[in-house]
């Protein structure tokens, strides 16, 4: 009877079995083609996004790079202008007048008048100029000059500053009456003269290899010297 029992279960079990698996393969496909459908066709709500992460420490350095290759010389310019800049102070006008109201000086030799200077650079160049009446007169050939002398002496840089009047013998009876005053000049440059004070005089004298004659200066008009200091 046992026996008998036992063998309606195997028959069951074996007529059962392919079912069950079946079942279960049926099962297994469906469930994996709801996941490829969920992973293909996903339709739910992204939720509230996370709080942010914090910066990450700083790397180190990376390794240098190799050199790059040394350009090419440009074009040649043009050549450029030659300009050269000194430093100066500017020139700032130095100029000085004296004058006086009838000198009628008959003097035939002899300083005449002065006039002192303060000359600001050593470089510079001095213009004189005296302005004034001058005279000669003598019965025989004569002839004075006027001359101008800078702390003593005549100017050196580069030759005196005079000027003269030559009065010809003629006619002893014609010069004996000739007392002819003009108004004239005696200018020029000198250079070569140190910076300071400079005393600068008019004088009259003779001229070289002729008497002198019967002179007078600034007769009854004004005479002046004017002084100036140049650039060279």
């Amino acid at each position: 009877m046992m026996g008998k029992i036992l063998a309606q279960l195997l028959i069951c079990f074996w007529i059962t079995l392919p079912f069950c698996v079946t079942e279960k393969a049926k099962e297994r496909s469906a469930r994996q083609r709801d996941a490829e459908f969920t992973d293909k066709y996903q339709t739910c709500m992204q939720g509230v996004p996370g709080v942010q992460g914090r910066d990450g420490n700083p790397g180190i350095n990376g390794i240098p790079g190799t050199p790059g290759i040394p350009g090419r010389d440009g074009l040649k310019g043009e050549k450029g202008e030659c300009v050269t800049e000194r430093f100066e102070d500017p020139w700032k006008p130095n100029f000085k007048q004296c004058a006086w109201n009838s000198l009628n000086y008959g003097i035939d030799l002899g300083k005449i008048a002065e006039c002192t200077f303060t000359k600001l650079r050593p470089d510079s160049a001095l213009r004189v100029m005296f302005s004034g009446s001058l005279r000669l007169k003598c019965k025989t050939a004569c002839c004075q000059r006027w001359y101008f002398t800078f702390n003593g002496a005549e100017c050196t840089g580069p030759l005196p500053i005079e000027s003269i009047i030559y009065l010809d013998q003629g006619s002893p009876e014609l010069n004996s009456t000739i007392n002819i005053h003009r108004t004239s000049t005696v200018e020029g440059l000198c250079e070569g003269i140190q910076a300071g004070l400079v005393d600068i005089e008019i004088w009259v004298g003779t001229c070289a290899d002729y008497p002198r004659g019967d002179a007078s200066t600034g007769w009854n008009s004004v005479s002046r010297v004017i002084i100036e200091e140049l650039p060279k």
